[in-house]
């Protein structure tokens, strides 16, 4: 018999993986019908819905491995990483869904976030406040106008599987919908810099790096104290605070 692996679990949602399938158990209906809708509209590989009982979502398992994880060094090859910006650009070219996304969010209110988020690093002395308010003045230039393109909206390099030089599909659409397309790069290389040249073969031109980089910058200091909160590390080699850490 398969035994039951916790890929992830906290308190708003769980993923397990039983033999050669992946069992996805969410409260928010509305979520996972996001990520359905999202999965059936993208024009990338995704996988395979198997079936659908609230709250549990079952999905085939994608072939290959994942490209890399945050913290940690990729598996992937160059070749490997310009295919997933080929993949991004096709995604980001294809008609963008009616809902908005996690990369969706206004200027606004993303600013007023980021503020609220790092008054609360300092005053619970998560992070300095030299680190937080360089990184904080980093982030401004992700605040700007954007054109709403079709976005993945987490697409962190463990949600992105290759075998060999090819994407065979991309997981977890939970968070799609119209967005900034940059937000999706940023995400995808964030801890990884040294592969970004890689991913724009393969994305294409158009890209302002310095929004790439404010983004680093603005999604490290939006997740350090929910990582925290719920069971994970942000202070791990490669994961978000050296990202923070990294930035001048």
């Amino acid at each position: 018999m398969d035994e039951v692996e916790v890929l992830v679990a906290h308190s708003e949602r769980a993923t397990l993986r039983v033999g050669e399938v992946f069992l996805k158990v969410d409260a928010d209906q509305a979520r996972i019908d996001a990520e359905v809708e999202a999965m059936s509209l993208a024009p990338v590989p995704t996988p395979e819905i198997l079936w659908r009982r609230p709250p549990v979502l079952a999905l085939a398992a994608l072939p290959g491995t994942a490209l890399g994880r945050l913290g940690g060094p990729s598996t992937g090859s160059p070749a490997a990483w310009a295919a997933a910006g080929a993949a991004l650009r096709e995604l980001h070219d294809a008609p963008p869904p009616a809902r908005e996304g996690r990369a969706g969010r206004s200027g606004a209110a993303l600013a007023a976030e980021l503020d609220d988020e790092c008054e609360l690093l300092v005053a619970s002395g998560l992070l300095p406040a030299d680190l937080v308010t360089r990184n904080r003045r980093a982030a401004e230039a992700a605040l700007r106008p954007w054109t709403a393109a079709f976005t993945h909206g987490d697409l962190q390099v463990a949600h992105v599987f290759v075998d060999g030089d090819e994407v065979t599909g991309v997981i977890d659409w939970s968070e799609a919908g119209r967005g900034d397309a940059l937000y999706d790069l940023a995400t995808l290389t964030l801890g990884h810099e040294e592969h970004l040249d890689d991913v724009l073969a393969g994305y294409g031109t158009g890209v302002d790096l310095d929004v790439v980089r404010a983004w680093w910058s603005l999604r490290s200091l939006l997740t350090v104290r929910w990582l925290v909160e719920h069971g994970f590390d942000p202070f791990a080699p490669g994961c978000e605070v050296d990202v923070l850490r990294s930035r001048t």
